[in-house]
């Protein structure tokens, strides 16, 4: 069933009211609740901060705007409080690093598939394959530091593989600008999915960026350095692809549909009920926002908003494995580069970029130190280490 932001009415904003203990609500489950529950969590923290990001940066732009402004993004704040909270307090960072690393994977992927627009779908298709060895290489660092298996938080829903190598993912940032859509003929759904994108990686470089400092372990410490880098080379990647002319009333209005849009498509495949609910709120009021904003547009541009968010979204992000076209993907695509706005093969990528990559990997590259000599293997290396010891010791006639 399709979505029309201006047909359903919402919530209010003056309706729209938290209560402490709503916004530290009951956690989901690390090990019983479903990863995709855990998926959708994550990005939509990312979509509310992002959203409250860009409302900050409006208000200190346009004195004109800073009342409504505060008022939707006090309630924006209270929603992504009470989302972020669901997160439970025995995940580890790493832990949640690699959750971090199957929602960029996933939701790239399900946005790949459903962009109408040829070249941004190339440039979600580039930028999943860097995200796709992330993961490797964190996998590699928990298994190592803390003798656990990332597939316990992946469930088996994604590769841990190698991808594009993290090591020659670091590019001059002439080479990380995009061409961006046209917003007078781009569809909405092109939109939405580009400022989906930005928002998680923007949350996903600013969590790197939080815990890395916080690691003793020092390839750790480097591992997350070198990959938050390549994450804000992704929110480049990605921000370049939205128009920036579009004017502030237009940016605004694309974020709140793209906040509900994206609240909508956790609605449509949540398994879970309480959170579900707790979906299906945040989507009424996102409503809320939306023709909020809609009415300031339309009396401050003298446009009518419907030219910007009427378009019916028919199809809600894909909360399901990729598997198959993640690896299709790496196979026929795995060896592009940047030059610029256009993806070339890497033969063929600028001076600039090598001499830049050359520069960071003078001394040693951590996303390769990391993941020396390691393959995932179910349980990790503790289980493969002690299966070898016990078939060591059977061979030599020994109690197994």
């Amino acid at each position: 069933m399709a979505l029309r932001l201006l047909k359903e009415r919402g919530v209010p904003i003056d309706r729209q009211h938290f209560n402490w203990r709503e916004l530290a609500p009951p956690t989901i489950s690390k090990l019983d609740c479903d990863a995709w529950t855990r998926v959708r969590i994550i990005l939509m923290n990312g979509i509310e901060a992002s959203s409250i990001r860009f409302s900050h940066a409006a208000a200190r732009l346009y004195g004109g705007l800073q009342q409504p402004l505060a008022m939707i993004r006090r309630a924006e704040q209270h929603q992504q409080t009470m989302v972020n909270w669901l997160l439970p307090a025995d995940q580890t960072p790493s832990e949640t690093t690699i959750a971090y690393e199957q929602v960029a994977i996933e939701v790239t992927a399900a946005l790949a598939l459903e962009e109408p627009d040829p070249y941004l779908a190339a440039m979600y298709r580039f930028g999943l394959l860097e995200d796709f060895d992330h993961l490797y290489r964190f996998a590699a660092m928990m298994d190592r530091l803390e003798g656990k298996d990332a597939n316990a938080i992946l469930q088996g829903y994604t590769d841990i593989l190698p991808g594009r190598p993290t090591s020659i993912e670091h590019r001059h940032p002439l080479d990380d600008l995009r061409r961006p859509y046209d917003h007078h003929r781009a569809e909405l759904a092109t939109k939405l999915h580009a400022l989906t994108l930005v928002g998680a990686e923007q949350q996903t470089h600013d969590y790197y960026m939080t815990v890395g400092p916080m690691f003793a372990d020092p390839t750790a410490r480097e591992l997350y350095a070198e990959i938050a880098s390549v994450e804000e080379q992704h929110v480049t990647h990605y921000e370049s692809l939205c128009d920036p002319q579009e004017s502030i009333l237009e940016k605004w209005l694309l974020h709140e549909a793209c906040e509900a849009y994206n609240y909508w498509s956790c609605v449509e495949s949540e398994t879970d009920p309480r959170v579900k609910a707790i979906w299906e709120r945040m989507l009424d009021y996102e409503l809320g926002h939306v023709h909020h904003v809609a009415r300031l547009y339309e009396t401050h541009e003298r446009r009518d908003a419907e030219e910007i968010v009427d378009a019916p979204l028919r199809q809600p992000i894909g909360f399901e494995p990729h598997r198959d076209f993640v690896r299709d993907v790496l196979r026929r695509e795995g060896g592009l580069a940047a030059d610029g706005p256009r993806l070339v093969d890497r033969e063929h990528e600028p001076e600039r970029t090598r001499q830049v990559r050359a520069r960071l990997n003078a001394k040693d590259q951590p996303s390769n130190v990391v993941a020396a000599g390691w393959s995932w293997n179910p349980g990790g290396e503790l289980v493969r280490r002690l299966d070898g010891r016990k078939a060591g010791t059977a061979g030599r006639g020994g109690v197994p």
